[in-house]
């Protein structure tokens, strides 16, 4: 879909937001896992609202989205923890992006790039030391044009 650049609206998500966060999640993680189960929905959706509240009061959470036309057509998220200063790190503080997502209609017309750029600016303002994700080959190269590359360290991980 060709759009007109200049009637989209990015903005900073705020407390007055968490339907919004709610119904955005939500669509990603559908999108992502057909088979999200009515049961596993309601909690997860409890899940999110405790998670948005505690985070934002904490300022431990960063959205952005696109509006065109006055309807959201794209988001990020940021979501900020710290850990104890390390060689990588030196403050700690580690950003995990999540839910990047334009829907398709709107893809290909930049809305990414522009808030992945929004969120790296916002996640400076907070001393971030450094943001990481997890890419779909899709993505990938959305990723690697803002200046994400591939760690030479290798994390692994215990699902409990």
């Amino acid at each position: 879909m060709e759009i007109d650049n200049k009637k989209l609206v990015y903005r900073k998500m705020g407390e007055n937001d968490l339907d919004i966060f709610v119904k955005l999640r939500l669509e990603f993680l559908s999108e992502m896992n057909q088979d999200l189960t009515e049961k596993n929905k309601v909690k997860i959706i409890d899940s999110l609202k405790k998670y948005y509240v505690k985070c934002l009061s904490k300022n431990e959470f960063i959205g952005i989205i696109c509006e065109y036309n006055n309807i959201i057509v794209s988001t990020a998220f940021l979501a900020i923890n710290e850990k104890p200063a390390n060689y990588y790190s030196i403050n700690g503080k580690t950003g995990t992006l999540l839910n990047v997502y334009t829907f398709p209609e709107y893809r290909k017309n930049g809305i990414s790039t522009c808030i992945l750029k929004i969120i790296v600016e916002e996640a400076k303002k907070q001393n971030v030391f450094d943001i990481e994700l997890l890419a779909t080959k899709d993505g990938e190269k959305l990723y690697e044009n803002i200046g994400f590359t591939v760690p030479e360290k290798k994390y692994m991980e215990l699902i409990l």
